[in-house]
């Protein structure tokens, strides 16, 4: 069952922000970047765990185990909440793919044309756009929020093919998200955290220090499941 925490009391406007990855393990860094998207833009957060890919073993931890540490996470967290659409979907359909359009058409059949909708990211991915199936009907389908880095100015790193698309698309005020239903892009100034999964990984796999880049409940319930023990599955930075 997905999380069902309380959301902002007032939200300052109807769109639906979502932050989807794999997060393997949920760290503190994402959750520095959605607690700063929450009250940037004033409206929930939902953090959408990525399925398990299909005909391979699952990451270092499977899709339940990371939703589960993803609803741990988040328990005490006003406007963050568990989305799971994406594992139900999985159930479904367990030889697809997951892509993000998928996703968000799931999203538009459900919400309707006239919602605004907004896709959190970080700068990286941002700028690997240009790779994802069918990248440029993404801005037909919802606005990006984009969590830059620090000391590194994200214009400088754009490809060509995606500052064009980008150059009418961005967004001066988070208030411009909720003007549309999709197609501006926001940047948000809490720049990207430190913490990376992958590190989490190799330190738990090599006995150093790890848990003070995660929140307690997420540090028990990987100590006690026994998870991250082996470098054997390392898929990503995620």
């Amino acid at each position: 069952m997905d999380s069902s925490h309380s959301p902002l009391p007032t939200p300052h406007s109807l769109l639906r922000l979502y932050y989807g990855g794999t997060f393997d393990p949920v760290h503190d860094g994402h959750l520095a970047i959605a607690r700063a998207a929450r009250d940037e833009l004033g409206v929930p957060v939902r953090l959408m765990p990525a399925a398990d890919p299909p005909h391979r073993a699952p990451p270092g931890a499977d899709a339940r185990q990371r939703a589960h540490l993803l609803d741990l996470a988040v328990q005490d967290e006003a406007g963050l909440s568990v989305d799971r659409r994406e594992l139900r979907r999985a159930e479904r359909e367990p030889d697809s793919r997951s892509y993000t359009v998928d996703t968000l058409r799931e999203l538009r059949a459900e919400l309707g044309q006239d919602a605004p909708i907004a896709l959190l990211i970080g700068a990286d991915s941002l700028i690997g756009l240009p790779t994802w199936r069918e990248w440029r009907a993404l801005f037909g389908l919802a606005h990006f929020v984009v969590a830059e880095r620090t000391g590194s100015p994200l214009d400088a790193d754009l490809p060509d093919i995606l500052a064009t698309e980008l150059a009418a698309r961005w967004a001066p005020s988070p208030m411009a998200l909720s003007d549309a239903p999709a197609g501006r892009v926001f940047r948000l100034r809490q720049p990207l955290q430190p913490e990376s999964a992958t590190d989490i990984r190799l330190r738990i796999a090599a006995g150093r220090p790890w848990r003070h880049l995660v929140p307690p409940a997420v540090a028990a319930a990987i100590t006690d499941e026994r998870l991250y023990l082996s470098r054997a599955t390392d898929p990503g930075p995620l």
